[in-house]
């Protein structure tokens, strides 16, 4: 009984040790014109240490929220310790797709990320404010807009990536609502083809961003990220793109996003 005992409290210990801090902030943004919300998890002695620490922010995906990202991957909250580095979960609405919307003036996701949460963030939080340790992820619709915000604002994201992103949005003119945002294809055609992440690969010169972006091969999403693959391989810029065995789910995003992590961290170290 002792040494049970003993052995569940020292596995405890070894929890709190190795576990972040989460909270959720509420501020109020121009942008949309009404309060919004994020949660951010710093490392375990982020309050005592008073060292700046390099950020990820982590885009969810469609109809989901700020505190998705915690229910998809919880290994998150341990791995702010492990990797000593900030991670912050926007809110991006139920359909945004992270663009400031051609047709409804309440979605302006790029601008309220990349003018006021940004700066929010640097300003309140012991943060290095700087593209350099600064990257951007999110899965399904939020790796949709983790490319797109990174492609648009390099000056802002030093790295990038994309986990079962839609990565192209103009093969599913009929799903998400997409036409609710960028009206319908057939009469707004020059909506979809400026808002797709795949058209903006023209914009990015090689070697200035890290990049990173993978999909599973069961995910109804992979034939645009091979596209965007082969696209990017054609114009020659560098990047890391991966497909592994995995559905469009919990468990794929859980999974791969240990990976691309571990990818930000070499590139915050400069490795």
């Amino acid at each position: 009984m002792k040494r049970s005992f003993l052995f569940t409290a020292m596995l405890l210990f070894a929890v709190a040790v190795f576990a972040g801090n989460t909270d959720t902030v509420s501020f109020y943004s121009k942008a949309l014109k009404k309060e919004t919300r994020f949660v951010i998890v710093t490392p375990a002695n982020y309050s005592l240490n008073k060292t700046r620490l390099p950020v990820v922010y982590l885009l969810h995906g469609h109809s989901g929220n700020y505190a998705s990202w915690l229910h998809d991957a919880p290994q998150l909250v341990n791995k702010s310790d492990e990797l000593n580095m900030v991670f912050v979960f926007p809110d991006g609405g139920f359909n945004s797709w992270y663009f400031d919307s051609p047709v409804d003036s309440t979605v302006r996701y790029e601008t309220m990320i990349t003018t006021e949460l940004i700066s929010y963030v640097d300003q309140h939080y012991q943060t290095l404010a700087d593209r350099a340790h600064r990257a951007i992820t999110g899965l399904s619709m939020g790796g949709h807009g983790a490319l797109y915000l990174a492609f648009r604002h390099n000056s802002l994201f030093g790295a990038a990536g994309s986990i079962s992103g839609g990565v192209d949005i103009r093969p599913f003119p009929k799903n998400w609502q997409l036409n609710k945002v960028l009206g319908d294809i057939e009469t707004n055609k020059e909506n979809w083809e400026k808002n797709t992440v795949i058209n903006l690969v023209d914009r990015v010169k090689n070697g200035e961003q890290r990049i990173v972006f993978d999909c599973g091969t069961g995910d109804f999403f992979l034939a645009v990220n091979r596209n965007l693959h082969l696209k990017m391989i054609d114009l020659k810029i560098d990047h890391d793109y991966a497909e592994r065995p995995g559905q469009h789910n919990k468990a794929y995003w859980g999974n791969s996003i240990d990976y691309q992590l571990l990818f930000f961290k070499k590139y915050f170290d400069g490795r």
